[in-house]
């Protein structure tokens, strides 16, 4: 079953700025859609402070979701950034993985690679969700 979510560019654009301002360690935060639509993105810091792998804080990720609930939205996924290696999840990325209905995105900072590729991750195995990334939708 192919998997498919809509990104607006803008995000797109965002998260890979955050990775670059983390640089050189992994930026992370999490993604809110509406109507299904990834359209807004929350910086959470990576209180690892670390190149290869990151945590978040676990007080900022209660308030993060808590507000995203109350702006009406859904958490549509978790993104960190691999400042040197392709947009594919790591052994511990796989591992740290508890969620199987979360969608994991990752920036990659390397050049000549796709930059953000998106995952589903259910018993240690990582599945591609193919992103769409569309123009900001017009919403009243």
């Amino acid at each position: 079953m192919a998997m498919m979510i809509e990104i607006e560019r803008k995000i797109v654009n965002a998260m890979v700025a955050h990775g670059r301002r983390e640089e050189p360690n992994e930026a992370c935060g999490y993604l809110a859609s509406k109507e299904g639509v990834i359209c807004r993105h929350f910086e959470l810091t990576n209180i690892d402070a670390a190149p290869d792998h990151y945590s978040m804080d676990p007080k900022e990720q209660f308030a993060t979701i808590q507000k995203i609930r109350d702006m009406g939205m859904k958490v549509a996924g978790v993104y960190h950034s691999h400042p040197e290696t392709p947009a594919r999840p790591s052994v511990e990325d796989i591992r740290l993985a508890f969620d199987p209905n979360m969608t994991y995105v990752i920036v990659s900072l390397m050049a000549g690679v796709d930059p953000v590729l998106a995952y589903k991750i259910k018993d240690g195995e990582a599945m591609k969700v193919s992103l769409q990334v569309i123009d900001t939708r017009v919403t009243s």
